[in-house]
């Protein structure tokens, strides 16, 4: 079994920033430009290069959480993501309130596991307490808790501030911007912070404008000497979606034993094997509705799913150690007779590595059941890939390879200790709620009671230490029980 694949923490935390921009509607440089001026404002208030730092990685991982509770911003708001975009950029308090009524299950949720996101990359425990208390607000009307201000970290309304320094002057005007911050001081955040931007914020954003923010460098040697598993960044990923749960893991699998089953070198095969893990991060910018539609989507629809493999393009290969894999990441959805894209290329100008991830996520594709069509069997996914093949639009050499052994895996055991932590019906019903079961639709396909399958996740949450499925998902495939 070959070792998960690991890159630079910092790396991490910016991958997981990219993503969480394209949830939330953002440009990808905004949680970028937010961690700089955060780290700014902590300096202009006299805290420590430490505070510094901790308020650039929080804001860095801010939206890290955007994922896990994209569904229930898709009940919601239909939009996920434009819906997520407008309530950013809203300056209107009463629109605001109104708003922040409905978000305190969501709330919940995203802090929850931006929190245990932050815990596993070894996060100062500063940075992870400001993660699970970013919605909280100096007034005490803030969520999920409505915690009171002496409660609440002060890296919580640095980085608050700083955020919508950053969006309200793009969208609305600098002016405009900090009145709309001034109407906010002691209310989201204290009025002390308030001060500093108002007299610094001219300068900030005219070093932004000269790229201050373009080459964004680790605040701290620790985070320079430690590395995180590329599978957290696809399993954050594939979060967004239930349906979708463990899904880049899988394509990782079956991209690996492709590459080396069609003699791509050990050096390629790890180079597959992490395009594959990073090959859905543009997807984070297409709102969920469209992804479970089963019917035929708009041209609008068409359009924004044609450039998932663009953005992830984009995000990835401002990431040094992922570039190569950025580019290999983006020929997923290219075909060999030019009918794919995002660019629409043919035959030669897509190179080995891309065809295999093509072939892979394909595959995976055919097996994986989602809203309005169910997974194949083995032999008939392996009829459709071939089809695939003889009809010139996947690679045939990686097809044969991929349907001659399309169990080959090299996924990790859990651990001895982690293992023993859930029982096998635990793991089972852990396994379908991932997946988007209700209690009751878990009961029906495990033949359980509903109150049956409640108990168990009782139990799920205690062990797990987790109170949302979200989390529990999430630290599941981290302990390799999904």
């Amino acid at each position: 079994m070959q070792p998960a694949p690991h890159i630079p923490v910092f790396d991490a935390i910016k991958a997981l920033a990219f993503v969480g921009d394209l949830s939330m509607g953002q440009p990808i440089d905004h949680s970028a430009r937010t961690a700089w001026i955060a780290s700014q404002l902590a300096a202009a208030i006299g805290r420590d290069a430490t505070v510094q730092g901790h308020a650039a990685c929080a804001s860095l991982l801010r939206w890290s959480g955007c994922t896990a509770n994209a569904p229930e911003f898709s009940d919601l708001m239909g939009d996920d993501v434009g819906g997520r975009r407008a309530m950013l950029s809203t300056a209107s308090a009463s629109a605001a309130a109104e708003l922040a009524g409905s978000m305190g299950p969501m709330a919940e949720i995203h802090c929850e596991v931006s929190g245990d996101i932050a815990r596993t990359l070894g996060m100062p425990p500063e940075v992870e307490r400001t993660l699970r208390h970013m919605f909280e607000t100096f007034n005490g009307q803030g969520k999920p808790h409505g915690l009171r201000a002496s409660q609440i970290p002060e890296e919580v309304f640095i980085v608050s501030v700083a955020g919508d320094l950053e969006i309200f002057s793009r969208v609305h005007g600098l002016s405009n911007a900090l009145r709309y911050i001034a109407d906010r001081a002691d209310a989201r955040y204290p009025a002390f912070v308030v001060d500093a931007v108002q007299q610094h914020a001219v300068d900030w954003l005219h070093a932004l404008e000269q790229g201050a923010a373009a080459d964004m460098q680790s605040p701290s040697d620790a985070l320079r000497e430690t590395t995180a598993s590329l599978e957290l960044i696809a399993d954050v990923i594939d979060l967004k979606l239930p349906w979708m749960t463990g899904f880049s893991r899988r394509v990782a699998d079956a991209a690996f034993a492709c590459a080396a089953g069609v003699g791509l070198g050990e050096v390629e095969q790890g180079q597959v094997r992490r395009a594959a893990l990073i090959h859905g991060i543009g997807r984070a910018s297409v709102p969920n509705a469209v992804w479970d539609s089963p019917g035929v989507q708009s041209e609008a629809d068409k359009e924004r799913l044609r450039l998932v493999p663009y953005w992830t393009d984009r995000a990835a290969r401002r990431i040094g150690t992922l570039r190569t894999e950025a580019e290999i990441a983006s020929f997923v959805d290219e075909r060999l007779d030019g009918s794919g894209f995002f660019r629409g290329i043919k035959g030669p100008a897509i190179d080995v590595a891309g065809r295999v991830l093509a072939v892979a996520a394909h595959w995976v594709l055919l097996r994986t059941s989602r809203p309005g069509q169910a997974a194949l069997d083995e032999a008939d996914a392996i009829a459709a890939l071939k089809r695939e093949a003889e009809l010139g639009r996947l690679d045939a050499a990686a097809v044969a390879v991929l349907t001659g052994h399309p169990q080959n895996s090299t996924a990790i055991a859990p651990s001895n200790e982690a293992a023993a932590l859930l029982s096998s019906r635990e793991i089972e019903v852990l396994g379908r709620i991932s997946l988007g079961d209700s209690n009751k639709e878990a009961a029906r396909v495990l033949g359980i009671s509903p109150s049956t399958v409640r108990a168990h996740l009782e139990n799920i949450f205690r062990k797990l230490e987790c109170t949302t499925r979200a989390a529990a998902t999430l630290k599941a495939l981290t302990l390799g029980l999904l």
